[in-house]
């Protein structure tokens, strides 16, 4: 039976998932547009905030946008046209609908991001790549492959779990790959961590190019940021549709992925 829900019940929900104090300091995890008395009876989630997305919630009947990167991170000087992110605004409060965010609160909290990818990947014996101190949190993870793999056959295995065509990767020597660290969207600010770890691989959304000459010898693999991270969208919708019961949780349609590859004709 379908039922409406104030934003502060879904957004509490959510927080209890994800909370706040876990995320990194330069992010803007939370609430983006609305308010919280309103009442919610449809959530679209999705990766990332467009017009698109914004347009789509709409058509959709949905008045609460759930997303994994955040709309707002730098305050807005106005509230025109000039930028997407103003339009977005914009067409969101006209239409009365709400957007929040869970960003590094979700990818830095038990069961979030990084454990989605981990448990595609079938790792064991998991751990926090760079703990936060006090909480069970933290950036990345370290895991064990349940049977040490040839890099080449890890790597394919990747490319099916992830749906991917192509991945970028450092040079294949026929190494066995059995630990390997982790961390959706750009990781390369693990890559001391990972190597401390002793993985055999560190796979990630993306990478310094300069990464590669100091890997210390461990397979760097890029999913691409938003193929590391898209099962997020399945993450928020189960989580939703068990914690906030009644309340509609329908998936975007669209792939708001801005990232082409061998997109352009053959002369």
């Amino acid at each position: 039976m379908k039922r409406k829900a104030k934003l502060r019940e879904i957004i509490a929900a959510l927080e209890r998932l994800a909370p706040l104090k876990l995320q990194d300091e330069w992010d803007n995890s939370g609430l983006q547009v609305g308010f919280p008395d309103a009442e919610i009876s449809r959530v679209l989630v999705c990766l990332d905030i467009t017009e698109a997305i914004v347009e789509e919630a709409v058509a959709k009947k949905c008045n609460l946008i759930v997303s994994h990167h955040p709309l707002l991170f730098k305050a807005l000087r106005q509230v025109s046209d000039a930028t997407y992110q103003q339009r977005c605004v914009v067409k969101a409060l006209a239409a009365g609908v709400s957007i929040y965010s869970a960003h590094t609160s979700l990818d830095n909290a038990p069961g979030g991001v990084n454990h989605q990818i981990a448990s595609l990947l079938g790792l064991q014996d998991l751990r926090w790549l760079s703990p936060q101190e006090g909480e069970d949190a933290g950036a990345g993870l370290v895991g064990e492959l349940p049977q040490p793999e040839r890099d080449a056959d890890f790597l394919a295995r990747v490319k099916r779990s992830f749906g991917v065509q192509c991945l970028r990767h450092s040079a294949l020597d026929g190494r066995e790959i059995r630990r390997v660290a982790l961390c959706g969207g750009a990781g390369a600010f693990l890559l001391r961590d990972a190597i401390r770890a002793g993985a055999d691989c560190f796979l990630s959304g993306e990478f310094h190019y300069h990464d590669y000459f100091e890997n210390a010898g461990m397979l760097l693999a890029e999913l691409g940021h938003y193929q590391s991270e898209q099962y997020t969208q399945d993450l928020l919708q189960a989580y939703l549709q068990t914690n906030c019961p009644g309340v509609e949780v329908v998936k975007t349609e669209l792939d708001t992925n801005p990232i082409c590859y061998d997109g352009l004709p053959e002369r």
